[in-house]
């Protein structure tokens, strides 16, 4: 609870300078800020924590996990507006459907995955919740997540724009170094300046969250978000945590792979509708709403797991 309580201060904490700062500050620096997350930042922290990661064990299943969470919630998400059509007659625009299938299967599991993870079940077990977001929701998004953009969205030229950004990622390249990077013995000063750098940009992220939040200002497709959020953060979490124990996973990586599946929509979401016009609305307001739906939701995991 300790550890909770810890969590929340330094969380919402963040957010909300993130947040007071999006206000204040000019609209481009939150893009200067991810940019520099994303090109060097991140990839940093990726190295410096996967040093002290635990690779033993069936780590590799966590990206089969992740898969099969996308796809249970895709597939949840695709029956339930089946169901909605049956029985209200109500029948969403393509470029919904869309929005509302990617956020029922995508998670924000590096920029908020990541620091929960560290928070609240320690470096050790980092590596899962790396292999969940690097192996998993990487290849899920800007893989299956694009089939199902093209076929309900539009702006279908994009597909190489997409294929460079996969293998161009440096968050990707950073995790095959920081694998190989381990096994070399740093001073520990320098040791310690990593791992320093690498909390600071764990903190950095959040308030960079709090930025975008900040420019988030669409609630008109509240109901629909519902739905998506219902079955990424409650539904597959459930379904599929209640299972770990059959494939050999428990314990504390079962914890992680608990809180990777039950993270709120991935901004990759928003990145793929604004790609693929697929509803903009939606998928903003998915993000919005299961940032704080998170801070309802992370007692339960941990209570139930």
């Amino acid at each position: 609870m300790a550890n909770l309580l810890e969590l929340y201060v330094k969380l919402v904490g963040l957010v909300l300078v993130g947040f007071i700062l999006g206000r204040k500050l000019p609209h481009t620096v939150p893009t200067r800020v991810g940019q520099w997350l994303f090109w060097v930042g991140v990839p940093v922290s990726i190295v410096a924590f996967l040093r002290q990661a635990d690779l033993s064990g069936q780590i590799w299943i966590a990206p089969a996990i992740a898969y099969l969470a996308i796809s249970l919630g895709a597939f949840l998400a695709w029956w339930g507006m089946k169901g909605q059509a049956y029985f209200t007659k109500t029948i969403h625009q393509k470029s919904t459907q869309g929005s509302l299938l990617l956020a029922a299967m995508v998670g924000n599991t590096g920029y908020l995955g990541f620091p929960i993870t560290l928070a609240l079940v320690g470096q050790e077990y980092f590596a899962w919740a790396l292999f969940y977001d690097m192996l998993g929701t990487l290849f899920g998004a800007y893989g299956f997540g694009i089939v199902l953009a093209s076929h309900f969205g539009s702006n279908l030229s994009n597909y190489w724009q997409i294929t460079q950004s996969i293998l161009i990622n440096p968050a990707l390249w950073s995790f095959a170094f920081g694998l190989l990077f381990r096994e070399v013995t740093l001073p520990s000063v320098w040791e310690s300046s990593l791992e320093k750098l690498a909390w600071g940009v764990i903190a950095l992220t959040l308030i960079l969250i709090g930025m975008r939040l900040s420019q988030l200002h669409s609630w008109d497709r509240l109901p629909e978000a519902g739905i998506s959020l219902t079955i990424k953060m409650l539904i597959v979490p459930l379904v599929i945590g209640s299972t770990l124990s059959f494939v050999g996973v428990t314990g504390e990586p079962a914890k992680v792979i608990v809180l990777q599946m039950a993270m709120p929509p991935a901004f990759a979401t928003m990145v793929i509708a604004e790609t693929f016009n697929l509803d903009r609305d939606l998928a903003v307001t998915s993000l919005a709403v299961g940032s704080i739906v998170l801070l309802l939701t992370l007692p339960l995991w941990l209570w139930l797991f």
